[in-house]
């Protein structure tokens, strides 16, 4: 037990929140947000780490993440100051970013917080667009199979519409 205890301390010790997305890594920033080769150009925004790697694992998307570590929900006292939204407004108002892809869950809680963040993207003209509605209503992106993904970020479409 005692190795054990110790490589999870090393673990606890090493890792960090990528101060650019918020997934994990051993690093400031992570590998994700250091590849030169992903879009630039579009931004997914999720509710939590396990949702950015599910999106990875489909391998569905190649542009930027970003983690907003939950949802706003009135019952458990989280409002939008207590997610990363005020970060992603002004990250999508750099001239790369052309696309922002709300992936938050089917969820009322998901529904309302992409609705919020919709709104305060308004501003910056940038196409703000939602995973299609092949995710099914109260699903989590972390338990669905790749196809279902695959297919939910395919037919995405915009919010305004």
């Amino acid at each position: 037990m005692l190795p054990l205890a110790e490589d999870i301390s090393r673990v606890a010790q090493s890792v960090r929140h990528c101060v650019e997305c918020g997934n994990f890594d051993t690093a400031d920033t992570c590998r994700i947000c250091r590849n030169t080769d992903r879009d630039q150009s579009r931004i997914c925004v999720v509710e939590d780490v396990a949702d950015l790697w599910a999106m990875e694992r489909a391998g569905v998307f190649s542009g930027r993440y970003h983690v907003l570590g939950g949802v706003m929900s009135a019952i458990d006292g989280v409002g939008p100051e207590e997610l990363r939204i005020d970060y992603l407004v002004s990250k999508s108002g750099e001239d790369a970013v052309q696309e922002v892809i709300l992936a938050t869950s089917a969820t009322v809680d998901g529904q309302t917080t992409a609705h919020y963040i919709a709104e305060r993207l308004e501003p910056t003209k940038v196409q703000v667009t939602r995973l299609a509605h092949g995710v099914p209503v109260g699903g989590e992106l972390d338990y669905l199979d790749d196809g279902t993904l695959a297919q939910a970020m395919r037919a995405r479409r915009q919010i305004n519409d």
